[in-house]
């Protein structure tokens, strides 16, 4: 006998696949990245004492130091900045 879905369990199971398709993807950091570390001694005298000097990295498409802040949910890249909060740059030799 063909029976009928009730109309809670159909809102139930589309709940269901609606929250199944909104997982987090993982934060990917491409290997095209400037390794991190290897951050000159200038630079770290510069940066204010609450940033993550270790995760440092020197960006080279604008030519800053960026460091992984890592919140609550998700680990994000952010300008390093002195402690006016400026953002710090490598200078270049042109």
């Amino acid at each position: 006998m063909l029976t009928m879905i009730e109309p809670r369990n159909m809102l139930v199971a589309a709940t269901f696949f609606f929250v199944a398709g909104c997982a987090v993807q993982p934060n990917e950091i491409s290997e095209e990245d400037d390794r991190i570390g290897d951050i000159p001694e200038n630079v770290i005298a510069m940066a204010d004492p609450d940033q993550n000097i270790a995760t440092a990295r020197l960006k080279p498409e604008d030519n800053c130091f960026w460091y992984e802040h890592r919140g609550p949910v998700e680990t994000t890249l952010v300008p390093l900045r002195s402690p006016q909060g400026n953002p710090i740059c490598a200078t270049t030799g042109t």
